[in-house]
């Protein structure tokens, strides 16, 4: 709902700046106008550009190579995200890299990061390449961090005095996160406190890079620049979401070298050169500071420092050559890593017990409180982590193999926790239960169920929006089988698209299917809840 109310709030302040502008453009300024560097001092001075010439070579060479490497072994994957209710592909070509077990999230999509080597975790890749690719982002990683903590200093943009923040690892009853080079084993040192989020450690110390890529000449159409007229966009205004307060973004630029042709005579010129890729900024929702449009060329660096990111907007400016860049963030992982993930199910799992001799499952509480929570729980493992995991296909196993222990462990997890849902259901039915006590627990129990309910048919949408716009070319049959519980698609463009894209509708099962003790559609479920408590 808060996620909801912003973006509402956001798109009212957009209607109205435009609606302020008219037919005007706002100004915005380019290296080649006298007040640039000025306006930059005064107004964007935590925006900080690190050229090329100052970076190692040996850095770029690793780096350059990278991109190449992860390209050429079809790593990069456009997402699809939701915006406004709608879902879209991202123009832009993505993979997450990054710490064993994070995740990002933005516009509704939780990316898996593809690990980084790291000591204590073992990391197979499907190629040795992309062993190198990836040790190559983790040095860019390092140097990228210790370039921000020297530009935080300088700009004396934290607090003198670091705070200590003890993490007590917790113990763990899962065999499967246990032991040396396990999942969780150092987790705590990686994950970042939230109460620590100002000091200069925690501002700078990257979790993740998000990389892009993006062939402009490639793309049928490119959106237009609204405020400025700054021409085509990328990446369009916003700002990075998902980060921790205050902290630094960095990005590492690589756009491809053109030929001399490719180039616009400047003298003939205003605005910005629509042949080189630019990273637009403006002060977020201000008419009167003139915006800026800053070349970037190949192996630039960008900082945006301490509450730029707040404050400003930014967008990506797109050029005539492809372009890769790297994105390197402190990522807001406590709820967004495997061993959050791990703990809330050893939570929610420790109300279900078996009978010694009979093995028969059953609940040791039903108050209230330990149902919701329980139910909560439920809902994110297989909305949170299930469902976005399988929605992107198998594209992870393009670089490793890395998850599928993880991912099927939670899903063993959260079918013992569709067994509880089926316990709760049995003992509300239950005569020697009084109507208060019954009603008392149906009350915090069918809200959740009933976002259950809704977030399939959401998650099944979203499936059926992949598909057609894979399918625009072809003719598409969409129908329900007996008890409305699966959409399927006869499409034979979307069955010809690579496996690793397929979209995937997983958790999922027949109403035969034995082993599971709830139905996918809980419709009849629900209404029977409605009729309890009525």
């Amino acid at each position: 709902m808060k996620r909801r109310a912003g973006a509402r709030e956001k798109e009212v302040k957009k209607r109205k700046l435009l609606e302020e502008l008219g037919e005007t453009w706002l100004p915005y300024l380019t290296p080649k106008d006298a007040e640039f560097h000025q306006v930059w001092k005064t107004k964007y001075s935590k925006l900080l550009l690190k050229k090329a010439d100052n970076i190692p070579k040996e850095l770029h060479h690793v780096v350059q190579e990278a991109f190449v490497t992860l390209q050429k072994h079809d790593c990069f994957f456009q997402d699809l995200v939701r915006i406004k209710g709608k879902d879209f592909f991202t123009p832009v070509s993505r993979i997450l890299i990054g710490n064993p077990g994070y995740t990002y999230k933005y516009l509704n999509t939780r990316l898996f990061t593809v690990p980084w080597p790291m000591d204590d975790f073992e990391i197979k890749y499907c190629h040795p390449e992309l062993f190198t690719a990836c040790k190559a982002l983790i040095k860019l990683n390092d140097y990228l961090n210790i370039e921000a903590v020297q530009a935080l200093q300088e700009q004396n943009l934290f607090e003198t005095k670091e705070t200590d923040t003890a993490v007590t690892d917790r113990e763990q009853d899962f065999a499967f996160i246990k032991g040396k080079g396990s999942l969780l084993e150092d987790q705590s040192t990686l994950h970042t406190p939230r109460n620590s989020c100002t000091s200069l450690k925690y501002r700078t110390s990257y979790n993740l890079t998000l990389l892009n890529y993006m062939d402009p000449l490639q793309m049928p159409y490119l959106k237009q620049e609204p405020y400025f007229g700054m021409g085509n966009m990328a990446v369009s205004w916003h700002h990075d979401e998902n980060l921790v307060e205050r902290s630094t973004v960095a990005v590492y630029n690589y756009s491809c070298e053109g030929s001399a042709s490719d180039k616009v005579n400047e003298q003939d010129m205003e605005g910005r050169d629509p042949a080189d890729w630019h990273v637009g900024l403006k002060v977020a929702w201000d008419i009167k500071t003139p915006g800026l449009a800053i070349p970037l060329h190949p192996g630039d660096c960008y900082f945006m420092l301490d509450d730029l990111n707040m404050t400003h907007q930014h967008c990506v400016l797109a050029g005539l050559q492809p372009r890769f860049s790297s994105t390197h963030r402190v990522a807001e992982c406590s709820t967004g890593t495997l061993e959050y993930i791990f703990g809330q199910c050893e939570v929610a799992l420790q109300n279900l017990q078996a009978d010694s001799d009979s093995a028969a499952l059953s609940l040791k509480s039903l108050e209230v409180q330990v149902v919701k929570e329980v139910e909560g729980i439920h809902n994110e493992v297989e909305f949170e982590w299930l469902r976005q995991f399988w929605f992107q296909g198998k594209r992870y196993m393009k670089c490793t193999g890395w998850w599928s222990e993880p991912m099927a462990k939670l899903e063993e997890f959260w079918k013992k926790m569709e067994f509880m849902t089926s316990l709760v259901l049995c003992e509300v039915g239950k005569d020697e239960r009084t109507r208060e006590q019954r009603n008392e627990i149906i009350s915090c129990f069918l809200p959740l169920l009933t976002e259950r309910q809704e977030l399939r048919k959401e998650w099944a949408a979203s499936w059926i929006n992949i598909i057609e716009q894979n399918c625009s070319k072809g003719v598409i049959i969409f129908y329900w089988d007996n008890k409305n519980e699966f959409l399927r698609c006869q499409c034979q463009l979307a069955l010809s698209l690579p496996e690793e894209q397929k979209p995937k509708c997983h958790p999922f099962w027949k109403d035969d299917d034995s082993s599971m003790p709830l139905p996918y559609d809980l419709e009849e479920v629900i209404d029977n809840l409605q009729i309890l408590l009525k």
